[in-house]
C-alpha cells in the first residue's frame, strides 16, 4: 500500500520510548522525515541516531517538556525553519498518576490538564498555520481507551483525556476546509513502561502481584493478550497517510476489542 508519506515531515512528541518511539520508527519506515521531542535527552538522541542509520531520513530532535508551552512553540518553529514544512503532528504525553478520586489534589488536576489536554491544543495551534499554507495536514492525538471506557483508579485520565475528543471534533470541523484531518487514537492495555507503572500501582492497592493485575487486564481483552506499541503505530501511519483522506474527527480504538460499547 502506497501511504504517500515519503518526504513528508512529521512531529512526534514523547518519542524517546513506548508508543511515541514506535510511531517514529513506523513513520520513518515509510520515508517521512521527523522532528522528535521528549524529556529524556539521552534516550531521544539514541532513537534519533538509530532512525537516521536504519532509514536514511532527516531527523531533528530536541529535549522538551510539554508543560512548557513557550518551549513547545519554539520546537515547532524550529521544525518549520529546518524543513520548511510540517505535514503531520502526533501529540503524545505520559498519563497522570493512578489513584482514587478522594486522594487527588488540585495540583494533580492542573498537571493532568496541562500534560494531556493543553499540550495537545498547543501543538495543534502551533502546527496548523504550516498545514494551512499547503492545504494538507494530519494531526493525530494519542489518548487512551479511558476516553470511551473509564478505568478504575484512573480518574485523572478518565476525566481529562475525554477533553481530547472534544478538541479533535472541534478542530476537525474548523479546519477540514484547509485539508487538515484531525483524529485521535485510543490504545487499550499496551506493553509499555506506563503499563508496568500501572501494574505496580494496582498490585499495591489490591494486594495482588503485578502479574495477577496484568492477567486481570488480559482477561478483559477478547484477543487474549496485551497490545504492542507497533500495532498502535500502524494505525497512526494509516491515519497520517493518503489512504485515510476521508477520515477526520474520529477516535480509533486500538484495544484488542476491550471496549464493549456500540
Amino acid at each position: 500500500m502506497n501511504t504517500g508519506l515519503r518526504d513528508r515531515v512529521a512531529i512526534v512528541a514523547g518519542s524517546s520510548q513506548g508508543l511515541g518511539r514506535a510511531t517514529a520508527f513506523a513513520l520513518a519506515a515509510e520515508g517521512a522525515h521527523l522532528a522528535l521531542c521528549a524529556r529524556n535527552r539521552e534516550a531521544l538522541e539514541q532513537v534519533a541516531g538509530e532512525i537516521r542509520e536504519r532509514f536514511g531520513v532527516r531527523v531533528h530532535h530536541a529535549p522538551l517538556d510539554v508543560h512548557d508551552t513557550a518551549a513547545l512553540e519554539a520546537f515547532v518553529e524550529n521544525t518549520g525553519r529546518i524543513f520548511d514544512r510540517i505535514d503531520i503532528c502526533v501529540t503524545n504525553a505520559g498519563g497522570p498518576p493512578a489513584k482514587p478520586f478522594l486522594a487527588t489534589t488540585d495540583q494533580e488536576w492542573d498537571d493532568a490538564f496541562v500534560l494531556n489536554l493543553r499540550s495537545a491544543a498547543a501543538f495543534a495551534r502551533a502546527v496548523i498555520p504550516y498545514m494551512q499554507r499547503r492545504q494538507w495536514g494530519r494531526i493525530i492525538m494519542i489518548s487512551s481507551i479511558t476516553v470511551r471506557q473509564p478505568q478504575p483508579q484512573l480518574v485523572l485520565s478518565n476525566a481529562v483525556r475525554a477533553g481530547v475528543m472534544g478538541l479533535v471534533r472541534s478542530l476537525a470541523t474548523e479546519f477540514g476546509r484547509d485539508g487538515i484531518l484531525v483524529n485521535n487514537v485510543a490504545p487499550g492495555y499496551t506493553a509499555t513502561d506506563r503499563l508496568i507503572e500501572l501494574a505496580a500501582h494496582g498490585a499495591a492497592a489490591s494486594g495482588r502481584t503485578e502479574q495477577q493485575v496484568e492477567q486481570g487486564w488480559i482477561e478483559q481483552i477478547p484477543l487474549g493478550r496485551l497490545g504492542r506499541p507497533e500495532e498502535l503505530a500502524d494505525a497512526i501511519v494509516w491515519l497520517g497517510s493518503e489512504r485515510a483522506s476521508f477520515v477526520t474527527g474520529q477516535t480509533i480504538l486500538v484495544d484488542g476489542g476491550m471496549y464493549k460499547g456500540l
